[in-house]
């Protein structure tokens, strides 16, 4: 399955300043880099995002290189379950968008990206995580998360692919703006 612009939507999970800090640094440099990628194409080519912080109080807020690229009236939602899907408004926020695509980007693969992805491919949405915007502290448990979504019949992809997936075809009026964005 490919993903597609008016089905999509694209969900930031758990970016924050003290989490990102846990992260080994060059891994952390590339996700938010790989994420601002994507946030700039979904601006570009109107996919909505949403965008949650785990227990914010404890972890920080979403690290301010992304926080600048967010709409002004987008706010985080902030939960203390680790799967997305077990927070009211996080899913209510997404029944209202009535996209059935789930792009999944953010920290860590192997907590709430995985526990997120397995809930929402369960209730019958098309959930892809996109390998390389997403990441935990230890590369083991990021591989293995990948493996266990991978089985549950969810979409391993990269931000490459999505770009052009959302554009389609080289004469999009958007294509040298996106093209521009790949690192």
């Amino acid at each position: 399955m490919l993903t597609n612009t008016t089905e999509s939507v694209l969900v930031v999970i758990d970016v924050q300043e003290r989490l990102g800090a846990a992260m080994p640094p060059g891994v952390r440099n590339r996700v938010i880099e790989q994420i601002s990628v994507l946030l700039t194409a979904a601006s570009n080519l109107d996919v909505p995002v949403m965008v949650t912080e785990q227990y914010p109080k404890g972890l920080g807020v979403t690290e301010p290189a992304l926080q600048s690229q967010l709409a002004a009236d987008l706010k985080p939602i902030e939960k203390t379950c680790f799967s997305c899907a077990q927070s009211p408004d996080f899913m209510s926020m997404l029944e209202k968008s009535q996209r059935r695509q789930v792009i999944l980007t953010g920290m860590e693969t192997h907590i709430c990206v995985l526990q997120t992805a397995i809930e929402l491919q369960t209730a019958g949405y098309q959930v892809y995580v996109i390998e390389d915007a997403v990441s935990s502290r230890a590369k083991g448990n990021q591989y293995n998360a990948l493996h266990r979504m991978r089985q549950a019949g969810v979409i391993i992809s990269n931000v490459e692919s999505v770009l052009f997936e959302w554009l389609g075809d080289a004469s999009h009026q958007n294509f040298k703006t996106i093209a521009k964005l790949i690192v």
